[in-house]
């Protein structure tokens, strides 16, 4: 064989090599799930456990339904994945629901699920009873080694970590099969916190974690990506007075306590929260203006997209509570999938004279469960403000969404607080509710006083009550 063909034979074998699935046992010493069994393409794959409801919160009016499973591997293409489970599987609902996503009962304890590729899924035997939380990730590029200038490196096995302090130019790394118990602060520039482990808060009570999150971060360009968040005791990935922050592919597996937040950034600019699964009890996404004394503690340019997002006690979204910033603006919620909620959904209710402004909704779907409110956009004041006066809302566009499940009353309502503290200029562009397009009149919409350009895909709303 020639130079030229030895090359391409070789480059052919390395990419067949490439392709797959990738698994990784876990640790010794954790204890795994014993309500599901997988299999990804011939390949056993770790389950692992997530609580929920800790004490001092169990027992109380909520039901999260239980503990839950979850599990991690890697493929590049198709795959075949083979759940077993002394549990019947037969009415297995799977959430968000594709049509490329197949699946095949094989027994009653026995079913087989067919993915295109990398996918973030909640199989559901019973609702949210005990759910597989399924993850199929992308394969990492080019992951650092562990002898490499200003990585720092836990492979596999169980690491009573605490504290991780993470600075200017350098990689926090977890490795697949790596169980990290602590908390991360990343404070600098250019700061990577990465890899397919898990970094585990469970082992700390409520708010009494080694880091006032589990990932704090003060910063200019950092990224988290790849990540398993396991049982967080209080937020968990807060950007605060940062700038050009990205939290990709990271999936994040809460409910343990309360006031475990999903992602919240802070007084921060250019954020990009994307292609992640959280579930969590508080708010999946809340954007705060918290007091900092920088040039710029605006919240702008904030991008949530591709995500799956479970609550269970609180609002998906909350936008306003906690922000007194001249601005929270530049917001961007697209091509999401809302899979199980309790409150308002959307919330944006700002106060302390900020200025919630252009803010677009796009490509939204969610799973509803009898909820009575969908949106609310209503300047407020609240236990959390230092200056008892409402924000101002302007400039919001609701475009393409859809809420299917079970009926209720899902109202979307605007009012604003005064003449001076309005709502103004919102927009709904296909948003349909059980299969009714919302519109001027509609019983689920409530306009309060002082709302002024309501329009529906060009017709403008009275903003009188209905």
């Amino acid at each position: 064989m020639n130079t030229a063909l030895f090359a391409v034979a070789a480059a052919f074998a390395l990419s067949s090599a490439l392709a797959g699935v990738v698994t990784c046992p876990a640790p010794a010493g954790e204890t795994l799930s014993a309500d599901y069994q997988i299999v990804a393409a011939g390949q056993p794959v770790a389950v692992y456990t997530a609580r929920t409801l800790d004490a001092p919160f169990a027992g109380k009016e909520w039901d999260f339904g239980g503990p839950y499973s979850f599990a991690n591997f890697v493929t590049d293409g198709p795959v075949e994945v083979r759940i077993t489970s002394p549990r019947s599987l037969r009415d297995v609902v799977i959430r968000p629901a594709r049509p490329d996503v197949k699946q095949r009962l094989e027994a009653d304890g026995t079913l087989v699920v067919s993915l295109p590729g990398p996918r973030q899924l909640s199989i559901e035997p019973d609702g949210k009873k005990g759910p597989l939380l399924l993850f199929a990730n992308p394969p990492e590029t080019n992951p650092p080694k562990p002898d490499a200038p200003g990585v720092i490196y836990f492979g596999p096995g169980v690491h009573r970590a605490g504290r991780i302090d993470v600075t200017n130019n350098q990689t926090l790394y977890l490795a697949a099969g790596a169980v990290v118990k602590g908390g991360v602060s990343a404070q600098g520039e250019n700061i990577r916190i990465m890899g397919h482990g898990i970094l585990d808060g469970s082992d700390y009570e409520w708010r009494k974690g080694p880091t006032p999150h589990v990932i704090s971060i003060r910063g200019t360009n950092v990224e988290v990506s790849g990540l398993t968040i396991r049982g967080a005791s209080h937020w968990t990935i807060v950007p605060r007075d940062s700038r050009q922050v990205t939290v990709r592919g990271v999936k994040l597996c809460g409910s343990r306590v309360q006031n475990d937040d999903g992602i919240n950034p802070c007084n921060s600019q250019d954020v990009l929260i994307t292609d992640c699964f959280i579930r969590s009890d508080d708010d999946c996404v809340a954007l705060k203006g918290l007091e900092f004394a920088t040039p710029n503690s605006n919240v702008e340019r904030v991008t949530v997209e591709n995500c799956v997002l479970w609550c269970d006690r609180a609002r998906i979204f909350l936008l306003g509570h906690e922000s007194r910033a001249p601005f929270m603006r530049g917001i961007t919620l697209r091509n999401l999938d809302i899979i199980h909620f309790t409150m308002t959904p959307f919330l944006f209710e700002p106060g302390e004279e900020m200025r919630l402004e252009d803010v677009l909704v796009e490509d939204v779907r969610l799973h509803g469960e009898g909820q009575t409110e969908l949106a609310r956009l209503k300047p407020v004041v609240n236990q959390y403000m230092r200056n008892q006066v409402p924000g101002h809302v302007r400039d919001i566009r609701f475009r393409n969404v859809t809420l299917t499940g079970q009926a209720g009353a899902y109202r979307v309502q605007l009012s604003g607080a005064d003449a001076t503290h309005a709502v103004r200029d919102v927009t709904f562009e296909n948003v349909e509710i059980l299969g009714e397009r919302l519109a001027a009149g509609s019983p689920r919409l409530k306009l309060g006083e002082h709302v002024e350009g309501v329009r529906f895909t060009g017709a403008t709303a009275s903003s009188a009550k209905p």
